[in-house]
């Protein structure tokens, strides 16, 4: 549907073009322009849901003196897009952040074949994503908004171009699946291209068969060409009229002089295997025919140097379509000779090398605890990574000198495919809770040097005992016409086929099938024909070489290094993961600094406890324990008297939880004081009594645990039960409750009844009559001192109580 709308806003008039485009199941893709950013060569508003992507498109008038076509794309997520202020101390945007630079990558990809032959003015395509509703790709709706920005704009844009996301949620393919859906899918497969092919994938999957990448890839371009459909009468209603442009002229004489003597040249040229002897062919063809050429030619030396390098390009080309044979010799299906080693650094956790013809790649693995996940901030909220992969590229790789300078767009994409490659393979976070770390130095480059990086990466895993799933191995592929329209499908390409060929083609996967691709195609695009067989022999490819890497290694280590840290994980209840943490974090700090172990816990009770140091591990994972454990009545628990009080004493029972053992249950006899048993500080053997869990109050003994006079202990007591024929108990009256029989009433003037002091307990039936003894002061005095208390009136004698033994 489009539709024109005239509108005049303060005086201010202007026309808005909007069209709506069909964009996966129930959703359709807005297109928008003529309001905004009205002094760019093209603007457009595209819209999915209530994602947004303003794309903006600019072009220099005059054409660069540059060989190669100045295109720039930035891509830029703003927070606010999200309903969110960025973190840091700046509070703003900084440099365009990994995930942002993908997607400029996948937008810059996917458009620059489009443009015009020979056009080489710059061109600057600024995507700004203004609001997204963390479900629709903002990426497709932006790649389809920068087509239409060019294709309606001067810019000599061919053909418009669009992208597609096809999943596959329980066996069934999704166009365009939202962001909770793609979290299900074994299928994340990217492909962009224009009416009449593709020119560009990028996948992540699990171990997907090769028919079913087959059948996605065809869907995915059938909803391409319903967007394309929809850009084309976008501009047939807006666009405006293409600029024209300056292709300088060829002479075409040069062409014909240079042929004449490239003869001898190609045969040495071919002749020549390896990289760096090739280029040295080719560099004296070029000086040899240029001072041949020069007098006749004068002031042309480019033009010369390019003719060499067109014949030469053409000769390789009809030699591998004709005869099946390629630049290092190699037939068309094959890899080049491997070489693989594992354990090759003394101190880190995993080490491998992978070398492939003149490709080699190291890889190092690091394994760390929960805390050394990556943390990404950006528009969308804050989310963790746990396994990151680092591509570095050095210089002297392939023979340059060149200042280091920080990872670039190819750098952060190929690490970013290899990454994606391997992260099917890895086992769950609740089997393996490791935070893993990947960095490859490419320490020799001649083709497919991501490639290797799977590879050595995947040996560096097993190596470091990471139980991946299963081995990954990963190859490129390419695509060699002529003029004719003839191909060759080439197994393994090296550098040279890669930069004159029409198809990059990488494909990873294990045994069981292809977990990430990545393809950029040169031409306009390639058959479904095409396609399947190039996945097919990548698969006997990667076969093969998943055997070669078998020969370093099969199978995880058993064992980790020894200098590897162990992780434990401990489940705390959740109710229980307040007190692991404490006040500010002052418990979980304790156990740190008292075991000198790293201990991270997570929102589901899942406490990590990292160290390299067993003992250290273990003191930690008591501490831990002792928190989370319950206290059982029964329990006999030693611990330290941290409280003295008037009625008791509070003893730590460890894990933050206290008890109080009172008075009367330090000992059997009658105790003053309780300093006169424990102090503050002293260790003591307790016993559980009771718990109030309500409460949190744990009732103790002491003495339930020290023996008696009779050796027995305070639970050896007989507790009820028969207690036998007590025999006539005499004149005790009836009912001994209320006014108790004939011992209730008025008991008169008892007189003085001396000095009763002395202990009361024990078995009183073997005297007629109580002894005077010095009484025992109460507790709550806190003094044994008689004479201190009132005197008592004097007790008459009650007579022989033998009866009630």
């Amino acid at each position: 549907m489009s539709e024109f709308k005239q509108q005049s806003i303060n005086g201010l008039n202007f026309t808005e073009h909007v069209i709506e485009i069909p964009f996966g199941e129930n959703r359709t893709l807005e297109l928008r322009t003529g309001k905004l950013a009205k002094q760019s060569a093209g603007a457009v508003l595209a819209r999915c849901g209530d994602t947004v992507a303003l794309v903006a498109v600019v072009v220099a008038d005059k054409r660069t003196d540059k060989d190669f076509f100045p295109l720039m794309v930035d891509y830029r997520e703003k927070f606010y897009a999200g309903g969110r202020i960025p973190g840091g101390f700046f509070k703003r945007e900084a440099r365009p952040s990994d995930g942002e630079t993908l997607r400029a990558r996948l937008i810059d990809r996917t458009i620059r074949p489009m443009f015009a032959e020979g056009f080489l003015n710059e061109v600057q395509v600024y995507v700004t994503i203004l609001s997204t509703d963390k479900q629709n790709p903002a990426e497709l709706v932006a790649m389809a908004g920068a087509s239409a920005a060019l294709h309606i704009s001067q810019v000599p844009l061919v053909k418009p171009i669009a992208g597609s996301r096809i999943g596959c949620i329980e066996g069934k393919l999704v166009v365009n699946p939202t962001a909770d859906e793609t979290a299900k899918s074994t299928l994340d497969l990217v492909v962009a291209g224009h009416s009449d092919g593709i020119n560009m994938v990028e996948c992540g999957a699990q171990e997907v068969s090769e028919d079913l990448m087959v059948e996605a890839l065809e869907l995915a371009h059938a909803n391409i060409k319903t967007i394309c459909r929809g850009i084309e009468a976008f501009r047939k209603a807006c666009g405006k009229p293409k600029m024209s442009y300056e292709v300088p002229a060829k002479n075409p004489e040069i062409l014909k002089e240079v042929a004449k003597l490239m003869g001898p040249h190609i045969l040495e040229i071919q002749a020549t295997l390896d990289k760096s002897g090739r280029d040295a062919r080719v560099k004296k063809a070029v000086d040899e025919v240029s001072a041949q050429l020069i007098e006749k030619f004068p002031e042309s030396e480019g033009e010369i140097a390019d003719a060499v390098y067109l014949i030469d390009e053409k000769a390789m080309r009809r030699r591998v379509v004709k005869e099946g044979i390629r630049a290092d010799g190699r037939r068309t299906t094959e890899v080049r000779p491997i070489w693989t080693e594992t354990d090759v650094l003394p101190r880190v956790h995993g080490s491998a090398v992978f070398t492939r013809g003149q490709t080699q790649a190291l890889s190092v693995v690091t394994l760390g605890s929960v805390d050394d996940k990556q943390l990404i901030d950006d528009m969308t909220g804050v989310t963790f990574k746990r396994f990151l992969l680092h591509y570095n590229f050095p210089s002297f790789s392939v023979g340059e000198v060149r200042p280091p300078r920080g990872p670039g767009r190819r750098e952060i994409g190929h690490g970013a495919l290899a990454e994606r490659a391997i992260f099917s393979a890895l086992p769950p976070e609740t089997e393996f809770p490791y935070t893993i770390r990947a960095v490859v130095e490419i320490l020799e480059s001649n083709g497919s040097s991501s490639m290797a990086t799977v590879c050595s990466t995947s040996m560096a895993l097993m190596d470091a005992g990471v139980p991946i799933k299963s081995p990954v191995a990963g190859v490129a592929m390419g695509l060699i016409t002529d003029d004719e329209g003839n191909l060759a499908i080439l197994t393994d390409i090296q550098g040279i086929e890669d930069h004159v060929g029409d198809m990059d083609f990488k494909v990873t996967g294990t045994d069981k099938g292809i977990t990430a691709l990545q393809m950029d195609i040169k031409i306009e695009g390639i058959t479904r024909e095409v396609l399947a067989h190039a996945l097919e022999q990548a698969r006997e490819a990667r076969l093969y070489i998943l055997g070669k890497m078998a020969e370093s290694i099969t199978t995880t280590r058993a064992e980790m290094k020894p200098h590897t840290p162990r992780i434990t994980t401990v489940m705390v209840p959740q109710e229980k993961i307040r007190e692991v943490i404490g006040s500010g974090g002052k418990v979980i700090r304790d156990i740190v600094e008292k075991s000198g172990a790293k201990v991270d816990i997570e929102d589901s009770g899942a406490c990590y406890v990292m160290a390299e140091d067993a003992a250290a591990a273990q003191k930690a994972i008591d501490m831990i324990r002792a928190i989370i454990r319950e206290i059982e009545p029964g329990e006999i628990i030693t611990g330290k008297v941290i409280r003295v009080i008037e009625s008791g004493a509070i003893v730590d029972l460890g894990g933050g939880k206290d008890g109080m053992c009172h008075i009367s249950e330090l000992e059997h006899r009658r105790v003053a004081a309780v300093t006169d048993v424990v102090n503050e500080g002293d260790m003591v053997t307790v016993k559980v009594l009771d718990v109030d869990k309500e409460r949190g109050r744990v009732k103790l003994s002491r003495k339930a645990l020290i023996p008696r006079e009779d050796g027995t202990l305070e639970e050896d007591r007989p507790r009820g039960g028969d207690r036998g024929d007590r025999g006539d108990r005499g004149g005790r009256g009836g009912d001994r409750g209320g006014y108790r029989g004939d011992r209730g009433g008025d008991r008169g003037d008892r007189g003085d009844r001396g000095d009763r002091g002395g202990d009361r307990g024990g078995d009183r039936s073997s005297s007629p009559a109580p002894q005077a003894s010095p009484a025992p002061a109460p507790a709550s005095e806190g003094t044994g001192d008689a004479e201190s208390r009132r005197p008592r009136r004097p007790r008459p004698p009650r007579g022989n109580r033998e009866d009630e033994s």
